[in-house]
């Protein structure tokens, strides 16, 4: 194998084969790995956008069954500082958010052993019948939970969910798609097979969802390979799979700890994300686990969005990781590179292009 050969060959669009993926982990220039992301989005993209979108992250409860090792947001049932929000507690939120420029809320929570699915459907109608915003919540392990509480099927969860208000669904609780990991991190969360087939369900139901993925606990390139062959096969059956938003470990607070991976691995990872998942439009940046200056690079990496400028973000937040961000910072940070910020909705329709003045 020659990585430049493969690399040229994969800019002009042929699929990247599994093998390719770990030789190009281990033996592609970094920057030539950019290089290749780059002109591959640049493609997709002609028109020099890169975007973002404002929204909240609302957390309805932070108590949770599941006792992730990676978690440090999360309180067992009983805990003395566990909640569930109120509606007003909610609506104060959502107003807020509005009121700052927001186009969606994203909300998530732990798996809490007393809230069926009548919970959120009054959320969700409630949303719904007050304000005009996109519900972009809830994750497969949330829809698993609320089907087991609930005595229903997860098909029919999502249904009755979709009928009361839910847009989209986020693709969070992915971590890893690998059970060798997933069995270590989070031991009482679903394993890959029912993470995908909810996801296929959710798309079957005319729900779209983004796709995610947790790099840096104790997995390596091989079960980050599993996991993208796994998200590229159902997008190849659905197309359900709006963005691919690819994030880093945080070890603070929690009972797995370790160490941070490096930037320059995140980076790579992303590219290589950037050329293996050639049937995903939209690659997103984590500036909210990078930081600000490796969220801007990358963009030079293969990434076309940098998510969100998180009016309220509080899972990562619970590691000691606290990164800010405004619209005025997230615009220059996008111009800085010679790319044109836009600010974009959940479909990813652009509702305003900053252009130089």
């Amino acid at each position: 194998m020659n990585a430049k050969n493969i690399l040229a060959e994969l800019v002009q669009g042929r699929r990247m084969e599994s093998e390719e993926f770990l030789f190009l982990f281990h033996e592609a220039d970094l920057l030539e790995l950019a290089q290749a992301a780059a002109l591959v989005r640049d493609r997709l993209f002609p028109d020099n956008l890169v975007t973002f979108i404002i929204d909240r992250n609302i957390n309805y409860t932070n108590i949770c069954s599941c006792g992730c090792r990676f978690c440090a947001f999360y309180r067992s049932p009983g805990a003395e500082d566990g909640y569930v929000i109120t509606e007003e507690e909610l609506f104060n939120k959502i107003r807020e958010a509005l009121d700052l420029g927001a186009t969606q809320v994203m909300i998530q929570g732990g798996l809490h052993p007393d809230l069926g699915i009548e919970f959120f459907e009054n959320m969700f109608r409630s949303i719904k019948e007050n304000f005009n915003i996109t519900v972009h919540s809830l994750t497969a392990p949330e829809i698993a939970h609320i089907a087991k509480v609930s005595g229903l099927t997860t098909r029919e969860t999502l249904k009755r969910l979709a009928a009361a208000g839910l847009d989209s669904l986020p693709g969070g609780g992915a971590e890893v798609l690998h059970d060798e990991i997933r069995s270590y991190i989070s031991p009482n969360k679903i394993k890959t097979k029912e993470w995908l087939r909810i996801m296929e369900e959710a798309h079957e139901t005319g729900l779209k969802t983004t796709a995610t993925m947790m790099m840096g606990s104790i997995d390596g390139p091989e079960h980050r390979l599993a996991h993208l062959e796994a998200v590229r096969s159902l997008q190849d059956r659905t197309g359900g799979f709006r963005a691919f938003i690819l994030w880093t470990y945080q070890p603070g607070n929690n009972e797995l700890m370790g160490q941070k991976v490096t930037s320059s691995e995140y980076l790579r990872t992303l590219a290589l994300s950037r050329l293996y998942l050639d049937n995903i439009e939209h690659i997103q940046g984590s500036w909210v686990t990078q930081g600000e200056q490796i969220g801007q690079l990358s963009i030079f990496f293969g990434a076309d969005d940098l998510g969100s400028i998180m009016i309220e973000e509080n899972v990562v937040k619970a590691t000691g990781l606290c990164y800010r961000m405004s619209r005025e910072r997230m615009i220059e940070l996008i111009r800085k590179t010679g790319k044109t910020p836009a600010l974009r909705d959940t479909e990813y329709k652009i509702l305003q292009v900053y252009d130089e003045l």
